[in-house]
């Protein structure tokens, strides 16, 4: 573990090394690559309140987070439980895999902001378009995990809890999903990952406070340390919450990886 972390940390300060030295040569302007020392006074000037004005926009960066990781994980929540389900049904029902598994593969390969505008245009400017995004980029990695995994669960498992008795509707949720487990959080991660992606297509629109709204903003005033603070702090909260995610995994899945 101590070998990881080193590594791991090594490998930051390696990227640092190498990104203080491109700005240090001044081979292109700071609107273009700005410095570390440039998104650490952004870091700085958006967390505290300066000369009457608070963080940016009226929003301190952790407030900025918040309102992103609340829509993230709303719409990843609802895009999980969703998936799960339709995953099972699609995994063992052929018929309706048949009939919604084009439209489920069709979804998925649509980029968010292609119908971004027409959810703008049914629900408003406010909350609903911006969680409806992210649910609907969210389910469909989650439905496809859950549907290919139900496929491969072996039969010997249903046909001996068949034989003990277990009913109908017993078997998806007391055979089938706890053998499904590892494959579903594997989709759970893909899902929450794809949500971090269009989280900045989500706030395009009334996104702030929104770490993607507040890099839009800062996209049109050229603010360049601006837009490389918010994607550190997007990267860097996506990789707290995907560890967490792992951990979850080898809590509730230990048997994964092993014979």
């Amino acid at each position: 573990m101590l070998r990881a972390v080193g590594l791991r940390a090594g490998g930051v300060l390696a990227l640092l090394a190498i990104w203080w030295g491109v700005a240090a040569t001044h081979l292109w302007s700071e609107v273009f690559v700005p410095s570390p020392g440039a998104v650490w006074h952004q870091l700085v000037q958006t967390s505290t309140t300066h000369d009457g004005q608070r963080g940016y926009g009226g929003h301190l960066l952790y407030e900025h987070l918040l309102a992103s990781l609340r829509r993230i994980l709303l719409g990843s929540l609802y895009g999980v439980v969703g998936g799960i389900v339709l995953g099972l049904v699609l995994g063992l029902v052929p018929t309706v895999r048949a009939l919604l598994g084009p439209l489920v593969t069709f979804v998925r390969t649509l980029p968010p902001l292609a119908y971004f505008s027409l959810l703008i245009i049914w629900f408003g400017i406010d909350e609903s378009p911006k969680i409806v995004l992210l649910f609907v980029a969210a389910l469909p990695p989650v439905a496809v995990a859950t549907a290919d995994a139900v496929r491969g669960v072996h039969e010997d498992y249903v046909f001996a809890a068949r034989s003990l008795g277990a009913r109908r509707w017993q078997i998806p949720l007391r055979i089938v999903l706890p053998s499904i487990l590892p494959e579903v959080i594997t989709g759970v991660r893909v899902a929450v990952g794809v949500a971090y992606t269009t989280v900045v297509a989500a706030e395009t629109v009334n996104g702030v406070p929104g770490i993607g709204g507040m890099i839009r903003d800062a996209q049109r005033y050229t603010q360049t340390d601006v837009v490389v603070l918010g994607l550190l702090t997007i990267g860097a909260s996506g990789l707290l919450i995907d560890g967490l995610l792992q951990l979850a995994e080898r809590r509730l899945a230990p048997w994964r990886g092993k014979s």
